[in-house]
């Protein structure tokens, strides 16, 4: 176990670390790739290309290339790199827009199952949470829809800057008033989310396992870092 003298703050990520986007098959209701029906296996496929963190998923031309780097930052170019992905796996147009809809819909985001009790629980011990993610839409209705409450929102496309750059993590510390000594990362990229420790955050890696497969993964992950929350 890596112990922490005292943790003031606890920074997440969303995606695949709070919520995931699992696929409904109803979502890919009349799609064909190759006049083949989309079977269970390309679906969840299709959705990790969408959500992977860092991984390209398809090969890219340069603009596609420009529009998927800086895909967090505009609205625009994440529809743009998004369309490219979903084109280039063998979807037609108004198949990709449809999936790419589910996407930016937050209402469309299944949350793990401990992170409502886990929010709660850090704020009833007074340390303080933020949502440190990568992201172009506001995902702020998630959170209300389930009851969960975080601190702050440090959302790239608001900021201007993605994970792992150091000042995405250092407006959040600004925000919450913590120093990075007493504040722990929780994400499911060494890459993206672990960027925080180049501030002197802790860093906790979770996997971004399907919800059904991950019932306590944030309060395991905490735990293991000394920083036990009871359900």
């Amino acid at each position: 176990m890596a112990a922490m003298v005292h943790v003031d703050a606890v920074l997440f990520d969303f995606s695949g670390t709070l919520f995931r986007l699992e696929e409904d098959a109803s979502w890919f209701d009349g799609m064909v790739i190759d006049d083949r029906r989309i079977e269970s296996h390309a679906q969840s496929e299709i959705m990790r290309r969408l959500t992977t963190p860092v991984e390209l998923a398809v090969p890219l031309t340069p603009e596609a290339h420009h529009a998927w780097t800086q895909r967090d930052l505009e609205p625009a170019l994440h529809r743009e790199a998004n369309l490219h992905v979903l084109r280039a796996s063998g979807l037609a147009d108004h198949h990709a827009d449809a999936l790419y809809a589910r996407l930016i819909d937050p209402a469309c985001w299944t949350p793990y199952p401990d992170t409502a009790d886990v929010l709660a629980a850090l704020r009833e011990r007074g340390v303080k949470t933020a949502v440190v993610s990568n992201i172009p839409f506001d995902v702020r209705p998630a959170f209300e829809a389930i009851g969960a409450v975080a601190d702050e929102f440090v959302l790239s496309f608001e900021v201007g800057a993605i994970k792992p750059d150091a000042a995405i993590f250092a407006e959040a510390l600004t925000r919450l008033d913590v120093d990075a000594a007493n504040t722990v990362m929780v994400g499911d990229s060494e890459e993206a989310d672990g960027g925080a420790r180049a501030l002197g955050c802790g860093f906790v890696l979770v996997e971004p396992l399907p919800t059904a497969q991950r019932p306590d993964g944030l309060r395991r992950a905490l735990a293991e870092h000394g920083l036990p929350v009871c359900a």
